[in-house]
């Protein structure tokens, strides 16, 4: 029985994939490892009010801000994957845009939109909604540095759905309406949940355009960088610890769940 050869190249990415897996073990094994060389604090800062508050905080803004990406993003998204005109790039670009700006400048892009003066924050202003230090603000830069990550993320789901598809259900009498919700939308649904799960991961690490916005109330970002340029590094390795867990959780929860969404082929 011959033995099958290994394949230069498998082994070869292997070894590459395995340095970058490496250095991400090799970071949450220092930051794990130096939480638990102190017990108690570590143990204090789960029964901490501030940092669990700060942890639910966070949590809500940023599933809020993936329902009001998933309200407005996803036709957007349909659109790009559907349609094609001399705009087609220039919608491209301003999508992206937030992957490639530095994340103060996008808080002050927020901040000068979403303030009491700004062109956004006068409109609500009558209606009692403000921004500035509140939750309305921390969801207004969340949706500004996720957009990019659902709206592509929909965009490639709904291009994997051939047109073909929804004409044979209008032909059979629905609307194109119909033959969206029917259609398109439950055979994009693994990749609308991806997008929804890396939009989700990040608002929840956002911290420079929250920050210029809403320092207050203090998502868990906010604490960690407060706690650590007043106390040291002592007081922020238990949040930073707390939030690593939480994450990693929710993630695993997140991916086991969304895991056969959308699946319609004979792939295992």
């Amino acid at each position: 029985m011959h033995r099958r050869r290994a394949d230069p190249l498998i082994i070869s990415f292997t070894l590459a994939g395995g340095l970058v897996i490496g250095l991400i073990l090799l970071a949450l094994f220092t930051l794990l490892a130096t939480g638990l060389a102190d017990p108690a604090a570590l143990v204090q800062v789960f029964t901490d009010s501030e940092a669990l508050g700060s942890v639910l905080l966070t949590f809500a803004a940023a599933g809020l801000t993936v329902l009001v990406l998933a309200l407005f993003g996803t036709p957007l998204a349909y659109l790009m994957a559907r349609t094609s005109s001399r705009w087609t790039p220039l919608v491209e670009v301003l999508v992206d845009l937030p992957l490639v700006i530095p994340h103060t400048v996008a808080g002050i892009m927020v901040y000068l939109l979403f303030m009491r003066r700004g062109m956004i924050g006068t409109l609500f202003a009558p209606t009692g909604i403000i921004f500035e230090d509140a939750l309305p603000g921390i969801i207004a830069a969340m949706c500004f540095v996720g957009a990019p990550y659902y709206i592509n993320s929909a965009r490639e789901g709904f291009q994997k759905v051939s047109p073909r598809l929804e004409n044979v259900a209008m032909t059979l009498g629905a609307t194109r309406a119909a033959a969206f919700r029917t259609v398109v939308l439950p055979l994009a649904a693994r990749d609308l949940a991806g997008g929804m799960v890396l939009a989700w991961g990040r608002a929840v690490g956002e911290f420079a355009a929250v920050v210029m916005i809403a320092y207050y109330p203090q998502v868990i970002a906010t604490l960690t960088y407060t706690r650590f340029t007043q106390y040291g590094l002592h007081a922020s390795i238990g949040l930073a610890c707390l939030l690593l867990l939480l994450c990693s959780g929710v993630f695993m929860i997140f991916r086991a769940l969304t895991r056969r969404i959308g699946r319609y082929d004979d792939r295992p």
